[in-house]
């Protein structure tokens, strides 16, 4: 197999993964069954950043076919991602746990049951406003609206677009723990704008005062250097 692209889970770095980095293993059942013939493939993925080097784990369910070269795969029956067992990102732990754990969680459980990541998802948003902007505890709509003026206008138009889609804006007005009928590409998209979210508002603060403190050190450590 030739080299390919990878974006690795862990570091999020984009990296190229040669035939050393990866390894595959196939397992058939081929004891009589309800079903018929299936095969498990299995795929371990190591990350080539000396930074990271963590693996992961996917496998994949298939019907199959025995073949003169062979077992011929067929019909991909379902697929799991074992290590890391969901796409949630990493983020700094100076973002408060609740979030962190609502977003985790969100993610493990969004093609499972997008209805319940969803309801996560928009108490992961709540979290956020009343956690980063002191907004004033009210419904979810109102909450949002009470930022509108303060954040950028590509975060909002993001927020608007999100909170629009199908019922996810509908359940706004309602309380964020009531169940909304969802598919996985609207969880996602919700999970998206967390991601978004957390690294437009908490990430980048905390970028900007690491920034400003090299400037004021700097500043102090010439000022208290003796003039050449």
């Amino acid at each position: 197999m030739s080299d390919f692209n990878w974006h690795c889970p862990h570091c999020e770095r984009a990296v190229t993964i040669s035939n050393s980095r990866f390894s595959t293993d196939k397992h058939t059942l081929r004891i009589e069954n309800a079903v018929g013939r299936r095969t498990l493939f299995s795929k371990f993925i190591v990350c080539p950043n000396p930074e990271c080097q963590q693996f992961t784990l996917t496998v994949v369910l298939y019907q199959s076919q025995e073949a003169h070269n062979g077992e011929l795969l067929r019909t991909v029956l379902n697929e799991w991602s074992l290590i890391p067992n969901s796409e949630a990102k990493t983020f700094p732990d100076y973002i408060p746990k609740v979030i962190l754990e609502d977003y985790t969680e969100a993610c493990l459980i969004k093609d499972l049951s997008p209805k319940a990541s969803a309801t996560l998802s928009r108490r992961c948003l709540q979290g956020i406003l009343r956690d980063y902007w002191s907004v004033k505890p009210k419904r979810l709509v109102d909450e949002i609206e009470e930022i509108k003026v303060k954040v950028d206008p590509l975060v909002w138009d993001a927020i608007e677009a999100v909170r629009k889609l199908g019922n996810i804006g509908a359940h706004m007005e309602k309380d964020i723990n009531q169940i909304i009928d969802v598919d996985p590409e609207e969880a996602g998209l919700l999970i998206e704008l967390i991601e978004t979210l957390l690294r437009e508002w908490y990430v980048a603060r905390e970028d900007r005062k690491s920034r400003m403190s090299l400037i004021v050190s700097a500043a102090a450590s010439k000022k208290a250097s003796p003039a050449s």
